[in-house]
């Protein structure tokens, strides 16, 4: 007999919950421990409503939302599974991969090693809940009751189903989410990595991680190690680096993609390299946070909002499960949306003519990563100025970022199209131009990433098209030949996208002060 801990991300030793539960069935009840891993194979007999067009791509492929990890992804997986496996080896364990159905692998190892308690956690996206409920059922059916099956929360810090309004409903809006929390925090206390694990059953048939060929058969990721270091031993080296170095003027340097000010722990908290509790308990050690919070310094006040902005995505998805996918308003299911793949790809490949757009797209490819102030100014691009369905840009983040998470990714597109549950009014279109000139204003961010740019001065690197003919030459430039005219002109696509959300929501085109404001 054994026990069988399947992780579903939660790729760490330390405040591990689902690993410690295991751990201590096995040790308690005298039993081996199985550690096993599942890479989804994606299901094709999934449909969505919704149609992506075919928009050939050099590198990467489409993408089954949800079930299929992106290229991105793959490889940060891959090096996680590698730090984890080692981890767990200097502990005497071994890590059992497997790639394809997750209840079929389950079912054969149970029968195999003679499994009595299986531990997961349940997670907050649709295909995990199902998954859960499948190998629930099939655990049932095969052993009568004598296999048990126990779920634990999965990477949050806040008990999802214990939030509610004063109604005793679900919030839809982030505001009152958050001072909600704030009156019913949970605990920071850090569960500590173990120091050892129970063996492995014997005879155990493990994989090699390269058997999942994780990797792209092309290698374009040889830049990606000079950015990221993935694995628990990263996450916390990027945690203590960011804490000592960037949290205290976070609330000034987060909206500033030329300068280093945010924590790039997405894809660790993503992977479960860290827990959100970590992060928190961290911030409190390093004297950043009081507890229970009182009277923070600006910048990790802002910093804890972002990591419950975090929580209030899986909330969000953990409620209302079809916003994987479809709008949560669903009047915006009707949008007058545009078909043009040449627009697509050129958006995709940041040659829209607009520099700060261009620049968050090639920052994207060449990284896996994109500033988050830069999301946005490309997100409502894509939507408002090129009024392309908001999952198009959603499938290319799924495909390209390292931080891809289900929750995160929804959440954020639905928030930029204003079709989603926050409060955004749905006439607010970023001005690529003032954004950059607002939160990259010597062009440094553009510089590094539109090297065709690099020799215009700042007055108009966010608008080259503007630029004086003897400043372009100066430059070594020559525009629509070097570096593209705007695809769109920012006026009249504004005016476009405004009077398509006004017919959409059957009223007037936004009043005066709507139309006369620029974001």
């Amino acid at each position: 007999m054994s026990v069988l801990l399947w992780l579903r991300n939660d790729l760490r030793l330390a405040d591990n919950p689902a690993l410690q539960r295991a751990a201590n069935l096995a040790q308690s009840n005298n039993l081996p421990l199985i550690i096993a891993f599942i890479e989804d194979a994606p299901n094709p007999s999934a449909k969505k409503t919704f149609t992506l067009p075919t928009v050939a791509s050099p590198q990467w492929g489409n993408v089954s939302q949800g079930l299929k990890l992106g290229g991105a992804s793959r490889w940060w997986l891959h090096h996680s599974l590698a730090s984890f496996e080692k981890s767990v080896h200097a502990l005497g364990q071994t890590l059992l991969l497997a790639q394809g159905n997750p209840v079929e692998h389950l079912l054969a190892w149970v029968a195999t090693y003679g499994v009595r308690h299986v531990v997961t956690s349940y997670g907050v996206e649709p295909h995990h809940k199902n998954q859960v409920q499948a190998l629930e059922k099939a655990l049932a059916q095969y052993s009568g009751g004598a296999v048990w099956l126990e779920t634990v929360p999965p990477n949050y810090w806040l008990p999802l189903d214990a939030i509610h309004n004063n109604q005793g409903g679900v919030f839809k809006v982030y505001s009152p989410f958050y001072k909600k929390v704030l009156t019913q925090l949970p605990g920071i206390e850090v569960l500590p990595a173990p120091t050892q694990l129970p063996p492995p059953p014997q005879g155990l048939q493990a994989a090699a991680l390269a058997q999942l060929q994780l990797l792209p058969a092309r290698p374009w990721d040889s830049v990606m190690t000079q950015w990221w270091q993935p694995g628990e031993v990263g996450a916390q080296k990027r945690t203590t680096n960011f804490l000592a170095e960037a949290c205290g003027a976070y609330h000034t340097e987060r909206d500033r993609p030329d300068h280093t000010g945010t924590s790039r722990l997405s894809p660790h908290l993503h992977f479960g390299e860290i827990s959100p509790r970590q992060i928190v308990r961290a911030m409190v050690d390093a004297g950043l946070l009081a507890w229970p919070i009182e009277k923070p310094t600006k910048g990790a006040e802002h910093f804890f909002k972002e990591v419950m902005w975090r929580e209030f995505a899986g909330y969000v998805l953990h409620h209302f499960p079809h916003t994987d996918w479809a709008p949560f308003r669903p009047e915006f299911s009707e949008f007058p949306f545009v078909t043009d793949t040449e627009a697509l790809q050129r958006w995709r490949e940041g040659q829209t003519g607009y520099p700060i757009v261009d620049a968050g797209m090639r920052e994207l490819w060449a990284t896996g990563w994109m500033h988050n102030r830069v999301r946005m100014i490309v997100a409502s691009f894509l939507v408002k100025h090129l009024q392309q369905d908001w999952r198009h840009g959603a499938e290319w983040f799924w495909d390209t970022l390292v931080d891809a998470d289900l929750a995160s990714n929804s959440l954020g597109w639905q928030w930029s199209a204003g079709c989603g549950v926050d409060a955004a009014p749905y006439f607010r279109v970023f001005n690529p131009i003032l954004q950059g000139k607002k939160f990259d204003p010597l062009g440094d961010y553009v510089r590094r990433w539109v090297p065709e740019l690099a020799k215009l001065p700042a007055d108009w690197i966010h608008e080259p098209w503007m630029a004086p003919p003897l400043t372009l030459y100066q430059a070594g430039m020559t525009l629509g030949d070097a570096y593209p005219a705007p695809m769109v002109d920012h006026p009249t696509a504004r005016k476009k996208a405004l009077a398509a959300f006004a017919q959409l929501r059957g009223t007037a085109p936004a009043d005066e002060r709507a139309l006369s404001r620029d974001a």
